[in-house]
This record gives C-alpha cells, sequence and structure tokens, in this order.
C-alpha cells in the first residue's frame, strides 16, 4: 500500500533490519521491513509471538534503533541519534500508551499528565493548563489530585491517554491497550482510541487481538522479522459487527 502519493507520510522506514547477538547465536528480529504511514492513519501492528511486532513497534517508539536501514518521523531521521537525541524525540513525537499504564503510584494524576512537559522544560503554569485540558478531553478534570490507586484500570489507561496527547505527538503508539481490562472497560478505551483517529491523530496499535484490530483501518501482520500482509479496512471480509 502506498498513501504516500495522496497524504503527508508521518513515519518513514526503509530496510529496517534488527538483530540481536544471544551468545554465539545472531537473532534476526526484523529481515529489511520498508513501511510508510501517513497522518491520521489507524494501524493495527499484528503477528505471533517471535514475528517481529514488538521490535518493531521499540524501533517505531525509538525505544530501540535498527542495526542498519532508515527511519524518518515526522521529517527528521532517526536511525542515527544517540540516546539523549533519542529521547527527546520520545517526548516531543510519541504519546505511548502501554498496558501496564506506567504510571507513577505516588503522584496524582495531574502531575503523571504533566511528566512530558517537565521534560519538555514547558513552564509550570502553562503545564498545568496543558494537564488540565488533556484530562478534560478524557473526561477526567474532577479528578486531578487523586492518585492512580484510587482509581480503576479503566480511568489510569484515560490518565495515561492524557498524557500521550499532552504534546500533541505526531503519533500514538498504543501497545496491548486494553490488555489489563474487563471487555467493557477496553471497549471504552478503543472508542476513545477511535474518536483520536477522527479528530485527525495518527495512531499505531500493537495487539495480537482481532478484535481490537478491528478497529484499525489497516493492519499490518509480520511473520519471522518479515511484513506478511498489509491491507486496508475495505480489503478485509471483516462483518460490519466486528469493524465498527
Amino acid at each position: 500500500m502506498d498513501a504516500s502519493s495522496e497524504k503527508e507520510v508521518v513515519l518513514k522506514l526503509r530496510n529496517i533490519v534488527r538483530t540481536y547477538e544471544m551468545g554465539s547465536e545472531l537473532i534476526h528480529a526484523l529481515c529489511g521491513v520498508s513501511l510508510d504511514i501517513c497522518r491520521n492513519e489507524y494501524v493495527a501492528i499484528m503477528g505471533p509471538s517471535g514475528s517481529g511486532k514488538s521490535t518493531l513497534m521499540n524501533i517505531i517508539g525509538c525505544l530501540d534503533i535498527p542495526t542498519s536501514g532508515d527511519y524518518s518521523l515526522a521529517g527528521e531521521m532517526v536511525a542515527d541519534k544517540n540516546e539523549s537525541e533519542l529521547a527527546d524525540i520520545r517526548n516531543r513525537l510519541i504519546g505511548f500508551v502501554f498496558q501496564t499504564f506506567n504510571l507513577l503510584p505516588r503522584a496524582n494524576i495531574l502531575h503523571n499528565v504533566e511528566l512530558p512537559l517537565i521534560y519538555g522544560g514547558v513552564p509550570k503554569a502553562e503545564r498545568r493548563d496543558l494537564a488540565e485540558q488533556a484530562l478534560e478531553r478524557v473526561g477526567l478534570k474532577d479528578r486531578l489530585t487523586h492518585r492512580p490507586n484510587e482509581l480503576s484500570g479503566g480511568q489510569c489507561q484515560r490518565v495515561a491517554i492524557a498524557r500521550a496527547l499532552v504534546l500533541n505527538p505526531s503519533i500514538i503508539l498504543a501497545d496491548e491497550p486494553t490488555g489489563n481490562l474487563d471487555s467493557k472497560t477496553g471497549n471504552d478505551i478503543m472508542g476513545m482510541l477511535d474518536d483520536l483517529h477522527a479528530d485527525g491523530q495518527t495512531v499505531i496499535l500493537v495487539t495480537h487481538e482481532d478484535d481490537i484490530a478491528a478497529h484499525a483501518k489497516r493492519v499490518l501482520r509480520l511473520r519471522d522479522g518479515e511484513i506478511e500482509s498489509d491491507v486496508t479496512k475495505d480489503e478485509r471480509s471483516i462483518p460490519d459487527a466486528i469493524a465498527v
């Protein structure tokens, strides 16, 4: 699929290879992956254990760098950055939503959402305003002083989404975002990601669940470190009841 002919490419991977040494063995996690994702796309990345999807997520999220190949995010070349530069890119351009929420347990939710702003050097008064706006967007402005242990799992994931949104990143990268939630709460969180996409946000899901991937408009399947398939929603035979 080449969506770049009509839309702005926000993420571009070219011939991405990632190998790891495990003792005397060389593990080929990614084997020449090339991929474009355009602004306001909604993409799910799937694959069995060992397929390379976690490695691909880590490279997209600037948590790892490829052994070889080129990666540009929002026009910035990523593959040759050092750790400090990667941390800056992660903070400015990527909003993370993790299965385990990754909230500071002793901090209230306002401070949790402010963290990317603190790392980004945003002044204190502006930080509070932006964090409150993000929490209002996820329906939690009345819980500013609550700590994570005073919230439900779904509310904690909403806090994580607010934190991901607070710097208006180029992409939201969600790794198994409903994995620790019951079905109803998981549906609520997916509805929120659907709404973010409808509002213009680029969303990338990493999931092993077909019903979660069905929310996306495009599904990539990896196998043995390569892209096995790359199809859009119109090309998939998914019942309407699942695809909504």
